[in-house]
Parts: structure tokens; sequence; C-alpha cells
């Protein structure tokens, strides 16, 4: 069984670190504190080797307010930093990586304006783009307008691999930030139909959820990222990644 990779994540709005319940922050939008630098650095203490951040302002206003705090993470902590959230444009993806993240995650842009995407693709190639794949009831979801698009997943997933996408974050928007349980057959789906490396987000609540996860990663799920279930103390740190890098969560 290969070892599978636990991500933290930090998600920043108005400058705050939050969970988004279901990736709306209308709907709720859970404060866990003052200090985002702060906290990945407390991750990085805890032995984390990479971090998801998402920019929630830079997603629903195009505004830059995180900005500046998104740059002292990345200058604060050693290891890799991802970032999701408000690209439109291949400028913008070039701003970002000038904060010093190491990849950039995209959602919505790919549907939107996929021309663009490809744009972004090409410039930085395959490792430093990931794809994020939102579904909701089987088709695709759009975080930024908060409607469903109609597309299939697996059909769009099989498209972005033919630009030379090579991994996707997927997530079930209806588990997001609920630590009900993970939907692990849809990313197990996206990983048989396109071979393409798989980070699953959204659902985790417990280390059976971890092991669930583990248990699947022949379907080329390698990594995990784990959000509200850090924060409410549903998971020790130190004993998660000690074990994770063990390879047994069981």
């Amino acid at each position: 069984m290969n070892k599978i990779l636990i991500i933290p994540s930090i998600d920043i709005h108005n400058r705050k670190t939050v969970q988004v319940i279901q990736g709306i922050p209308e709907l709720k939008c859970n404060c866990y504190g003052d200090d985002p630098v702060g906290m990945a650095i407390l991750f990085r203490s805890e032995n984390a080797k990479c971090l998801h951040i998402v920019d929630f302002n830079s997603a629903v206003e195009h505004s830059h307010i995180n900005f500046d705090i998104i740059k002292q993470i990345c200058d604060s902590v050693i290891i890799p930093v991802q970032l999701g959230g408000g690209i439109k444009t291949l400028d913008d993806a070039i701003e970002v990586f000038n904060l010093g993240i190491y990849r950039l995650v995209i959602g919505s842009l790919a549907i939107t304006n996929f021309f663009e995407f490809e744009k972004i693709l090409n410039y930085f190639g395959p490792l430093k783009i990931i794809s994020a794949i939102d579904v909701m009831e089987n088709e695709i979801y759009l975080r930024s307008e908060h409607k469903k698009t109609g597309i299939n997943p697996i059909e769009f997933a099989k498209k972005l691999i033919g630009l030379g996408v090579g991994r996707f974050i997927v997530s079930d928007i209806k588990t997001t930030g609920m630590m009900t349980g993970p939907n692990i057959e849809l990313s197990k789906n996206i990983g048989t139909e396109t071979k393409a490396k798989i980070t699953h987000a959204s659902g985790i609540g417990s280390y059976q959820d971890l092991i669930n996860v583990q248990n699947a990663s022949e379907y080329g799920i390698d990594s995990v990222i784990v959000g509200r279930a850090l924060y409410e103390n549903k998971l020790s740190c130190q004993k998660m990644w000690r074990i994770a890098e063990s390879g047994i969560f069981n």
C-alpha cells in the first residue's frame, strides 16, 4: 500500500483563517483565528510536508487583500505551498507565483475560459498547475458562480488530460467542510478513467476516513487535503503525520 500525503488546508477570508462550508462563504464561515501565517508555521512545526491555501476574497471578489499574507506564509515555511482562488488570466497566475507559491490550483477558469486555462498550463507546465474538479450531484460545480454546469466531471477531466494536466484535486461540494466522510468513489472514478494523480479533498472527519482514502491509493489517489477536522481537533497532527509516513493507518 502506498503512503499518502496529508495536506493541511488554510482557507483565508477577510485576512482570517476560516472554514467555508460547502465552498460558499455566504452559507457558513467558521473563523479559526486572525493569523493565517501563524497557522502555517504551526502546521509546519507539526511536520506538515505541504500546505494548501484557498484565497476566498480573490475567488469571490477578485480582491488582493490577502496577498501580503500569502507571501508571508511562503516566506515563513520551507515546504511547498499550493494556492487556489480567483485566477482569471495568465497575468493573474504570474502575479501569484511571484508571491512564492510552488503550485497553482485552477478550477472554474477551465470551464469559463478554456483557452486562457490552456495558455496558463502551457506557460508554467503541468508540474506547476493543478486542476480542481468540484462536483455536485455528478456535475461540475463552479464555486465562483455557485452553480452547476451540466458538465460530466469524468468527461471534462479526460479533456484536460488531453491538454497535459497531470493532477486533479477532486471535491464533492456537498461534503466540503462537513466532516461527514469523503466521497471516495468520485476520486476513484476520475483516477481510474484518467490515470492522473489525484488529491482527494472534502469530507475528512476522522482517522477512519484517512484509512479509507489510503486504501484507495491504487486508483491514483496519493494525497488528501484536510481542513476543519484539524481545526476542531478531530485529528492529532503529530500522530496523523507519523502514521501516514509509516504507510499504515490501521
